[in-house]
């Protein structure tokens, strides 16, 4: 009985305590979305043409993730050595099916990537591949994020331009894409560049971890690059340049988000209480950060100059196209997924039995 016992709580503990985690999120923030969603009225105010400019955003940022799956399991096959990846359609349906698991299920990017995983090894993908792309894709986009905070305090130390116009964010954008892409391949070919970042951010975080040195930071830093590097040998340019797309389209939809308020703020303002927002998704608590992206989000923005009302239908609109529009893509992805699995195996079968005959 006893065995019985503590086989139950090895299966199920883990889960239970997630469960009851997520439900206590769930509630500390469930006042909080009442308040957002309460504003749903008042998105009729803003032009259509906004609407589509910030769809037209986010679905450039998820493109930019199919396009980093297709170069991170591009690989040489048959005789000839002709290069060979997945198609367009099912990295965007492993993608879209994963992403919408990761925000309605506990784990966030851990059950998108198995969601995802499992879709490309269907696929025909080898899964030591597969595994290895996720790996490293995971690596290259955190990357990315992490660099947000670090291009955006120059911008913010110089002061504010001289013409005070978001839509001057959509520009920011660009540059900093491409500020990106230089410091990321920097990164992937300059081993001392790394080193010497390592060592700094090790003795930095010996502050309030005492056990890491900057010798160890330096070499995991190191590890995580060369796995990088070499998942995207021959193609690492491009493969920052999708990585950072996906940040820099998704970062442009919440501009234009506020820019169809008429909010006046600074880009670099923007940007920061953006990569905070990010940051924040990853909390595990509720599926995707729900509720303390939308809180944390709202907060900052008004910390930095956007009214309350303005603040809070931007973040309703940006959350309801780049958080919620997805999900619905996501469950009809896998669902198409499936039924051309089931047409194409009978399919398959049909001929093998006509070739029997």
């Amino acid at each position: 009985m006893t065995t019985v016992i503590s086989r139950l709580v090895r299966r199920w503990g883990a889960r239970a305590v997630g469960l009851v985690l997520t439900a206590i999120g769930l509630y500390v923030v469930f006042p909080g979305l009442l308040t957002l969603f309460g504003s749903w009225p008042r998105l009729r105010e803003i032009t259509l043409w906004w609407f589509v400019v910030v769809v037209a955003l986010v679905i450039g940022s998820m493109a930019s993730l199919w396009w980093l799956t297709r170069l991170a399991l591009r690989s040489r096959t048959g005789p000839h050595g002709t290069w060979s990846t997945v198609s367009w359609g099912t990295a965007a349906s492993a993608h879209l099916a994963g992403n919408a698991a990761g925000k309605i299920v506990p784990g966030g990017p851990a059950t998108a990537g198995v969601v995802q995983a499992r879709l490309l090894i269907q696929s025909g993908q080898p899964a030591a591949a597969v595994a290895s792309a996720i790996t490293a894709m995971g690596l290259l986009t955190t990357g990315i994020l992490l660099m947000l905070p670090i291009l955006t305090i120059p911008a913010l130390l110089i002061g504010p331009p001289p013409a005070r116009k978001l839509e001057y964010g959509l520009v920011v954008s660009v540059v900093v894409a491409v500020v990106m892409v230089a410091l990321s391949i920097a990164i992937l070919v300059w081993t001392p560049f790394v080193v010497a970042i390592g060592r700094l951010a090790g003795r930095l975080l010996h502050l309030v971890k005492h056990d890491l040195t900057a010798d160890s930071a330096s070499a995991a830093l190191v590890t995580a690059r060369d796995r990088v590097a070499a998942s995207f040998t021959g193609r690492r340019t491009r493969a920052v340049l999708a990585a950072a797309g996906n940040r820099m389209f998704d970062y442009a939809a919440l501009v234009a988000a506020l820019a169809a308020l008429g909010a006046h703020v600074r880009p670099s303002e923007v940007m920061m209480a953006y990569a905070v927002a990010q940051a924040l998704a990853l909390i595990p608590i509720t599926p995707g950060g729900l509720g303390f992206v939308e809180s944390g989000l709202t907060t900052l923005l008004v910390l930095i100059g956007v009214t309350a009302d303005q603040a809070v239908v931007a973040t309703l609109l940006y959350r309801l196209i780049a958080f919620w529009m997805p999900i619905p893509l996501g469950a009809l992805a896998w669902a198409g997924w499936r039924i051309n699995r089931h047409l194409t195996a009978r399919g398959a079968a049909t001929d093998e039995a006509e070739a029997d005959e």
